[in-house]
């Protein structure tokens, strides 16, 4: 098995929001924030090669949406999904399988796009889709707070295509790849750990979207349940201490994964390092 980072687009996000109840003053400190008080935010999908599948995790923000849009997430960077897939030395009729982690527009948006006709295609015309149940029944009949995350435009081509699965209940997906599904970010997120030979990975997606984030209080103000959350990363953080998992983030600008420590204040990320380090 191995894994690559597909970088796509950076987009920033406001710093009050994505630290919720901790003070500016703190988090500040360790995750910076520019003159407008936003947070310039990674936005990594994983590539899963294995000897019969290529996973994607996750697809980005695309390039379906308009520049008002656009110029609210302050798209940054040189990342691109097709550009980086290139490089790893793929196209988009490679791909077996995408696991959507959840149906935010930064983590699904570019597995569809306009064509010329102005017509939505998929991206990944001959793959599976999957994601939970429960994600995809919350995605389709949105509360108030979170409709602004789900758009139509990311949804309906999946259901379309006749190539998308729905995950019920913790399990292994495919070999050695297994998901366990969440409900403090939002209902239904999925988590990936990946078993390797000689190393274990955690995707904790937007349980722990920074390092920044791995202190329990740290829980940002998008999580529509902070409570499920907080008792959710402890038990996370826990099991990923206790097995020496690797963590790998998908939101942090500052690096790709870590490995963790316990110290007198609990569980703390230790330093950042590339993905391409970890053998798994």
């Amino acid at each position: 098995m191995k894994v690559n980072v597909i970088e796509t687009e950076n987009f920033k996000v406001d710093g009050g929001a994505m630290f919720g109840v901790i003070p500016k003053t703190m988090w500040n400190k360790v995750y910076p924030a520019d003159e407008n008080n936003m947070c310039n935010l990674a936005n990594r999908c994983l590539l899963i090669e294995t000897d019969q599948q290529l996973i994607l995790v996750d697809a980005g923000i695309g390039d379906k949406h308009d520049e008002k849009f656009l110029s609210h997430i302050c798209v940054n960077g040189n990342g691109n999904l097709q550009k980086s897939l290139k490089k790893a030395g793929y196209n988009p009729n490679d791909i077996t399988d995408v696991i959507f982690t959840h149906l935010h527009w930064d983590h699904c948006a570019g597995a569809t796009y306009y064509d010329e006709q102005h017509r939505l295609n998929l991206t990944f015309p001959t793959a599976h889709y999957w994601v939970s149940k429960s994600q995809w029944e919350w995605a389709l009949n949105p509360n108030a707070r979170e409709k602004a995350a789900f758009q139509n435009e990311n949804l309906l081509p999946l259901e379309k295509s006749g190539n998308l699965h729905f995950i019920e209940k913790n399990s292994e997906l495919f070999k050695n790849i297994e998901v366990r599904i969440y409900n403090g970010h939002t209902i239904g997120m999925i988590s990936l750990i990946i078993h390797g030979q000689n190393q274990t990975l955690a995707l904790p997606a937007d349980l722990i979207p920074t390092v920044s984030h791995i202190p329990l209080p740290w829980i940002s103000a998008y999580d529509i349940q902070p409570m499920v959350l907080l008792k959710e990363k402890m038990d996370f953080l826990s099991e990923a201490y206790e097995k020496k998992w690797a963590l790998f983030f998908e939101h942090d600008i500052n690096g790709e994964c870590c490995f963790l420590e316990k110290t007198n204040k609990g569980i703390k990320g230790l330093n950042l390092f590339p993905l391409n380090q970890i053998n798994l």
